[in-house]
């Protein structure tokens, strides 16, 4: 066995012995057979043995477990096998959510009692490349009104929640996992801390960085050596399915049980309305305190937050699939793959829109809840591992009960992950998915619920931007612990009040009290916590004009090209109150 890298292997550990010995036995030979006698190239040798060590550790049961898994999965891939084969898909039951109804409310109060039990975590391993922009995706600016970046948004988020959840007593402090990767771990801390954590203690935040796996070069999962390096394997991120492992293999879960925390809720990096909706009493918006709720008052070992999805559209569907042995489970089935599956089960037509203009098998967004016991439980019977698809950026996570929860789209779902180019080829009525639209889409949320309210809200414009036709409602935003409740709006928001459509609102402070307001313009109000600003009258101002920009133009910043439009801020009222105390602003 050893004779095959010949007296190399008396360079080698014991620990590195007995990995040579399995690389052997899985068919890896190719890695040692241009190699020198020993005493030739034995540092880069020596680096090659601790890469694989590295290797082994990263992946839950080590290489062996890892090449075995490819080779089964290549195999079936090749031999077209169907991992739906003997499965009939139909419809999951669920929970359907619909924005201020009492069923809505009668949840969010729930997962608001909850909340104190969670933790988030988010996935954020990529760079936003893909979107034509140069840093990391949750340093992007969610809205260039304020300029609020995706990850001050979230953090701000967590803590107006962790404050509505304290019910009088003293905040627990909500712990935040961010799994990073060699790519955005180090921008990622930097970004943290150059802005003191953006308000979190830096103790609530844990990095976890996503390891790269060993690439393959051919079916029969061979590992891959670097065109020039034949001491260095080929890496590459293995995929979100790494944050299980990394969490299990941490020890973040169990520290997180026996702490008494219940639920883990993860979400993805550029989905800027799933945190922009919530909390207690009344009418509300928000997708994750309601979601918690259901799972809190169900008691749903796994629920997965859901949209509506237009047939065919590129996005998964969740589905229940039952096997003819009796088996069933609900999971995602990408969307690729839904249409056909239901044309061999005996729907003709496949996946089609019911009479609601959506299909009926409503869309994955990846924003998971799972109880926390349950979910050690079945990680610890695998070591970590989550079974996994020939692509394994999506693992197959149905070790219990999959429940669906499914939210109107415009309070849930309007991620920013495709480019200028991409999205204006979209098919017209299809979500485009990128920083035009999952802007606008946060005004006209932050609009609607306004409407809800009882303001007097223009309706948008349809404008073409970077080949994308959007609607165009007022600018409107707002930090989340001054929205942070549908009821708490609505007692900040009182009168007559109107917003015309080419109006900009930016409200940056807890306690700020609109009533009879007229706004055609630009208004920014800006107050520390302990300041109360009362705000009337008519606001008329030239305002700030959205200007069009060509996504070509390198002279424009990145962050607006991706959008295809800028402010040009003519004319505002602006104004501070940097201090304790009570403020009339009568405009």
């Amino acid at each position: 066995m050893a004779s095959s890298i010949g007296d190399n292997f008396n360079l080698l550990s014991p620990q590195q012995q007995e990995l040579v010995k399995m690389l052997l036995n899985n068919g890896q030979e190719h890695l040692f057979r241009d190699w020198p006698a020993s005493g030739v190239d034995d540092d880069q040798k020596k680096a090659f043995f601790d890469q694989l060590v590295r290797l082994d550790s990263c992946y839950p049961g080590g290489l062996e477990a890892y090449i075995k898994n490819a080779k089964r999965l290549l195999a079936d891939s090749k031999a077209g096998k169907n991992p739906f084969d003997g499965f009939t898909p139909s419809v999951p039951t669920g929970e359907t959510m619909i924005f201020g109804d009492e069923n809505y409310i009668n949840y969010e109060e729930a997962g608001v009692r909850e909340a104190r039990k969670a933790a988030f975590v988010l996935v954020a391993g990529g760079l936003g490349e893909r979107l034509g922009y140069s840093g990391i995706k949750v340093a992007l600016p969610a809205e260039t009104t304020t300029g609020t970046c995706f990850i001050q948004h979230y953090i701000e988020s967590i803590l107006a929640l962790q404050e509505a959840s304290s019910q009088g007593e003293s905040q627990t402090e909500i712990p935040f996992v961010i799994m990073t990767s060699d790519d955005t771990h180090g921008r990622t801390l930097e970004l943290l801390e150059s802005n003191s954590y953006f308000g979190m203690q830096p103790a609530q935040v844990t990095l976890l960085k996503q390891e790269k796996v060993a690439c393959l070069e051919d079916n029969d999962a061979r590992l891959a050596l670097e065109p020039q390096n034949k001491y260095k394997i080929q890496t590459k991120p293995h995929g979100h399915g790494d944050v299980h492992s990394l969490l299990y293999s941490s020890g973040i879960l169990k520290k997180w049980h026996n702490a008494g925390l219940k639920w883990v809720l993860f979400f993805q990096d550029t989905n800027g309305l799933l945190f922009k909706f919530s909390l207690t009493s009344n009418l509300r918006k928000q997708a994750i305190p309601s979601a918690l709720g259901v799972s809190a008052t169900k008691q749903y070992h796994v629920n997965s937050l859901a949209v509506p999805r237009k047939a065919k559209e590129a996005i998964g569907g969740i589905t229940r699939l039952t096997h003819s042995d009796g088996r069933s489970m609900v999971i995602n089935v990408e969307y690729n793959q839904l249409d056909p599956l239901l044309r061999a089960s005996g729907y003709p037509d496949g996946d089609v829109n019911s009479e609601t203009g959506y299909s009926p098998f409503p869309g994955n967004i990846n924003q998971l809840i799972l109880e926390l016991g349950a979910y050690i439980e079945e990680l610890s019977k695998t070591g970590g591992a989550i079974q996994e698809f020939v692509n394994p950026n999506e693992p197959l996570l149905h070790f219990m009960e999959l429940m669906g929860h499914v939210m109107e789209t415009w309070l849930a779902y309007a991620p920013v992950k495709n480019n200028a180019e991409e999205a204006a080829k979209v098919p017209k009525g299809n979500p485009y998915h990128s920083a035009t639209s999952g802007e606008m889409a946060i005004y006209r949320a932050n609009s609607l619920i306004l409407k809800k309210a009882g303001v007097q809200v223009a309706d948008p414009v349809l404008q073409v931007l970077n080949g994308q036709e959007v609607e165009v409602w007022p600018r409107v935003t707002w930090k989340p612990k001054w929205g942070l409740t549908f009821s708490l709006i609505k007692s900040k928001v009182g009168g007559n009040c109107s917003i015309s459509e080419r109006s900009t609102l930016a409200i940056k402070g807890q306690n700020i009290f609109i009533e009879n307001l007229s706004l055609d313009g630009a208004l920014i109000i800006d107050a520390v916590h302990d300041a109360e600003v009362n705000v009337s009258g008519s606001v008329q101002n030239k305002g700030w004009i959205l200007e069009t920009v060509d996504y070509k133009d390198t002279s424009v910043p990145e962050v607006l090209r991706i959008r295809g439009f800028k402010f040009n801020k003519i004319e505002q009222l602006e104004t501070k109150y940097s201090e304790p105390g009570k403020f009339h602003l009568k405009a």
